[in-house]
């Protein structure tokens, strides 16, 4: 017998709403059997969406120091052509001013960057399973590189690093800007994060490395030149001084270390210069035990006799 109004009588399962699936999370590891992303042409849909995922969470950020905060709080501790012919990779992450903002937990923003990262590992899987070397696979990497480099997620912008200059450039080289670009990286992640500077040098002088903020960087950490580490920190581009941040604590340290012992009292701004940190910070922080009167900073008293 038919319904009143001539309607099919509703089901149980009419009332359910249809699930909105995140095209960034429906598809699955291909470590873990999703062999989906062996296919080029998914491989290409996939990184378009990660690209426009990625303007979204820039765009609803809006000022660069909120997608500044937004990435500090997922810290961790075609064809062979020419480079002004080959394609740009998708935008290129903005220089953020440092300054602070008040830390109201954005929840839906931090999910975005843990769905992206997780994604970019995908497609990053996708392409070493189906042994993928060409222009996109390249233009994949790097994005996923610098964008892994900017929430300091070692676990993903090195092991890639490692791929696109071992495994990918010996097959298709990289342009000479690129090459610069992803050796810089590498060479500051082996000195600032790794405290290897013996194998920076080596990476450096392997890959002819000419980039004379690098080479400063690596003069100031093996002499423990903090003025010349702070002053070129300052000037080098947001993915180099995301890497830098590594260096930053034991750089500060040894400041205190060597104003400790060569000074009987020394200026404030001459203590927040050497360390690049406001006096509260460097009391909460690191135990500063040195009293301040005025502007004057006193180490130790001078021993009466």
């Amino acid at each position: 017998m038919s319904s009143r109004g001539g309607r099919a009588p509703s089901g149980p399962w009419s009332r359910l709403k249809p699930m909105n699936l995140d095209p960034l999370e429906v598809i699955g590891l291909p470590s873990k059997g999703d062999n989906r992303l062996l296919d080029h042409k998914a491989q290409e849909r996939y990184y378009t969406k990660i690209v426009e995922r990625y303007m979204a969470f820039c765009s609803e950020a809006g000022r660069g120091d909120e997608l500044l905060r937004r990435m500090a709080r997922m810290d961790i501790s075609n064809q062979n052509i020419t480079e002004s012919q080959r394609p740009k990779t998708a935008p290129a992450t903005p220089t953020i001013s440092m300054n602070a903002m008040a830390a109201n937990s954005d929840v839906s923003g931090q999910k975005d960057l843990s769905v992206l990262m997780m994604a970019m590992r995908k497609l990053r899987e996708g392409i070493v399973a189906s042994k993928r070397v060409d222009d996109f696979s390249i233009q994949a990497y790097i994005f996923c590189i610098r964008l892994s480099i900017l929430v300091k997620h070692m676990e993903s912008y090195h092991p890639a690093i490692l791929h696109l200059l071992k495994k990918m450039h010996t097959v298709q080289p990289l342009t000479n800007t690129e090459l610069q670009e992803f050796v810089g990286y590498l060479v500051l992640d082996l000195a600032c994060r790794q405290n290897d500077l013996s194998q920076a040098y080596l990476v450096r002088n392997e890959y002819r490395l000419h980039d004379n903020k690098v080479d400063a960087i690596l003069r100031s950490l093996t002499h423990d030149n903090y003025f010349l580490f702070w002053r070129v920190k300052r000037s080098v581009d947001g993915h180099k001084a995301k890497l830098l941040e590594f260096a930053e604590d034991g750089m500060k340290k040894q400041a205190l270390k060597c104003l400790g012992r060569s000074y009987l009292s020394v200026d404030l701004p001459t203590v927040e210069q050497s360390t690049n940190t406001p006096w509260p910070l460097l009391i909460k922080e690191y135990g500063v035990g040195w009293h301040l009167e005025g502007t004057k900073v006193i180490i130790r008293k001078p021993k009466t006799k």
